[in-house]
């Protein structure tokens, strides 16, 4: 290898699973601790250990297994991410649709309490199903609150952005999209200059031209950030896992339920800086930046949870990814 690139660890806000393991099946300090250390050896310091759209004692647990994780300092762990069940039916992806409803006052008082008890707290809701009341409250006490799973209309959209949402999950992925005369939460997204956006960037998920144009088109692309919407598959050779009792096949790079719909992403975070750079035209020190800077920036801190970056670590994994390294480097 003739170069390379020494870079922070990655923050990754979207991490359903890794090593093997899915939040959604396990809420236990021992799966976040084989979680991060699975998402610590391809090369990311900070997580955010994500649950998808399950049941109220789920969420409960899930949010109990995090704080006793950043009790015992499982490095790596600084908060949680409850994508959803707040969401829309009609934009559901591979979320249950059973498991999703609007969001009552129980509802709200566990994602308040949880933001009492761990240092980040991120929801992502759909308009539809929460209230400006509750997207109000939640952003008040702290909550990252996050739109996706929505098919809401573009007026609706930046009506919960001025009530305290902050953030999109997954841009154009299970989303009302750009349309001539209705622009959606995409265009909502992008007419916006003080709201941070997760991007897949596995080039699967979203084309290369439609991220370019999204980053020429932006009101402020730095807040474009990078996620890779992790499953169990992440850092392990499994070829399959299940999804709230649903199995979800690995192949050709492609995470998917058995009726084909996307089933999160078989990314490395490595890579969707590799696809950035090389696929969309995005300067190297940009693409790491909304890696690393761009997340990090939403996060509070980080209190009692500590960061992993083992620079040996992350280094050893760039090297491994000559082809990535070597493009990145040209």
């Amino acid at each position: 290898m003739s170069g390379g690139i020494i870079a922070p660890g990655y923050v990754d806000l979207q991490v359903n699973g890794g090593g093997g393991v899915m939040f959604n099946d396990d809420q236990s300090v021992d799966a976040l601790r084989t979680i991060a250390q699975a998402h610590a050896a391809i090369g990311s310091a900070a997580i955010l250990p994500t649950l998808i759209t399950d049941t109220p004692d789920r969420t409960k647990a899930a949010i109990a297994a995090v704080e006793q994780a950043i009790t015992e300092r499982v490095a790596g762990i600084v908060g949680i991410h409850l994508e959803g069940p707040h969401l829309s039916v009609a934009r559901k992806g591979a979320h249950d649709p059973s498991l999703i409803r609007p969001m009552g006052a129980d509802d709200l008082a566990i994602v308040l309490r949880a933001a009492d008890r761990l240092p980040n707290v991120m929801m992502t809701v759909a308009p539809e199903n929460t209230t400006h009341a509750q997207v109000r409250a939640m952003s008040d006490a702290g909550v990252i609150v996050s739109l996706g799973h929505s098919d809401a209309d573009f007026e609706a959209c930046m009506a919960a952005f001025d009530a305290g949402a902050r953030c999109v999950t997954h841009l154009f992925n299970a989303m009302s999209q750009l349309g001539n005369r209705e622009p959606g939460l995409v265009g909502a997204t992008l007419a916006r200059d003080d709201i941070h956006a997760g991007l897949i960037a596995d080039g699967l998920h979203v084309h290369p031209a439609t991220m370019r144009i999204a980053l020429a088109a932006a009101a402020n692309d730095a807040r474009i950030m990078l996620v890779t919407d992790a499953m169990a598959s992440a850092g392990s050779q499994i070829n399959g896992f299940m999804l709230n009792g649903r199995k979800v096949v690995r192949k050709d790079r492609r995470l998917t339920l058995e009726n084909g719909t996307l089933a999160g992403a078989d990314l490395e975070m490595t890579q969707a800086v590799s696809t950035l750079v090389n696929a969309v035209g995005d300067p190297v020190s940009q693409a790491i930046r909304r890696a690393t800077g761009t997340p990090l920036s939403l996060l509070k801190g980080f209190n009692n949870a500590r960061p992993l970056f083992d620079p040996a670590v992350f280094v050893n994994h760039l090297a491994d990814d000559l082809s990535a390294v070597r493009r990145l480097c040209e």
